[in-house]
């Protein structure tokens, strides 16, 4: 990828200060991000179709913490020589916004989707931060044929089941963490716009500490702060809706534009959701104007959501959050 420097907007429609890589414009702006509250679990099994069967289960409804109660997925798949118990497995991010919230939905979400699901285990995936539960309360569970047992410092459980035993480390580790990243992709048509979505969630996914929660990684409804409604807390982003193109108040989209996808991104740090944002922008721009992305975006409200704030141009000379 060439610089800004390299290369300056020549797209009639292009806002102020917008740059030009490849034909794909990229807007002056920045998305808003939010503090946020994550924890990492990894999951193991007999083999790598339960590993995933359980953490496809435990991270299911949930995408927003708007109505979800935390924001969950799949960081990646795992090795058997990269878990605890030398067995195939899953690494999973939960996030939500306190971390009360956040330990209710990881122990439910455990209980029902990991304990249920045939010959797993679940260990902390960190080490160092706050600790809440994992299996200390799962271990209920054994209906007092549960046992414990202590190795390298760390206390385990093994709680008799159907097929063997549960083994759940006592607790895992909650730390501060980051939410709301996130791209929006302008795109010609629906099929230039998946495309594009899913090549650049495809490259985002491989950057170690980042989540895309919403299904595949896309959300199509994006949304902006507040409702003509009194009682939602958020409503259709108008903006970007192409149907409303010539009737919204403002609309951010010319006649051109008719498909947006939008790229939300948790990370555990800064640092992480950074690195997606560029991943994905950087995908994006190696496909070209040709492939029917022309523009790349980002949701802000103006400084008002949260500290953590995404320069899209920043991003491209490799700097993080302002």
């Amino acid at each position: 990828m060439s610089s800004p420097a390299q290369e300056t907007t020549s797209a009639m429609n292009a806002a102020p200060g917008s740059v030009t890589l490849n034909g794909v414009t990229i807007d002056d702006t920045f998305a808003e991000a939010f503090p946020m509250k994550a924890t990492r679990v990894l999951i193991t099994a007999h083999n790598e179709t339960w590993a995933r069967n359980a953490a496809v289960s435990m991270t299911g409804f949930a995408t927003s913490v708007i109505a979800c109660g935390c924001e969950a997925g799949i960081e990646r798949m795992l090795g058997a020589d990269e878990t605890p118990d030398g067995r195939p497995g899953a690494s999973v991010l939960l996030f939500s916004m306190s971390g009360k919230e956040l330990a209710k939905q990881l122990e439910r979400r455990v209980g029902q989707c990991v304990l249920t699901c045939p010959t797993t285990a679940v260990y902390a995936g960190l080490d160092e931060g706050e600790a809440i539960a994992l299996g200390r309360n799962l271990r209920f569970f054994g209906d007092g044929w549960q046992i414990s047992k202590m190795i390298d410092g760390k206390r385990y459980w093994r709680v008799p089941v159907m097929d063997g035993e549960f083994v759940a480390e006592e607790t895992t580790a909650l730390v501060k963490a980051v939410g709301g990243g996130n791209l929006l992709l302008l795109a010609r048509d629906t099929d230039a716009a998946l495309a594009g979505a899913e090549a650049a969630v495809e490259a985002m996914r491989a950057v170690r500490g980042a989540i895309m929660p919403f299904p595949g990684g896309v959300v199509r409804s994006g949304s902006k702060v507040g409702s003509k409604y009194a009682s939602l807390m958020a409503s259709t982003n108008d903006a970007f809706c192409p149907a409303l193109t010539p009737l919204a108040r403002r609309s951010e989209l010319d006649d051109y534009t008719r498909c947006v996808m939008e790229i939300v991104i948790d990370g555990l740090t800064e640092a992480d959701v950074s690195a997606a944002m560029r991943a994905g922008i950087a995908a994006i721009v190696a496909r070209g104007a040709a492939a029917g992305v022309t523009r790349i975006s980002a949701g802000n409200y103006g400084g008002k959501l949260g500290p953590f704030h995404f320069h899209l141009h920043k991003l491209l000379g490799g700097e993080g959050a302002a």
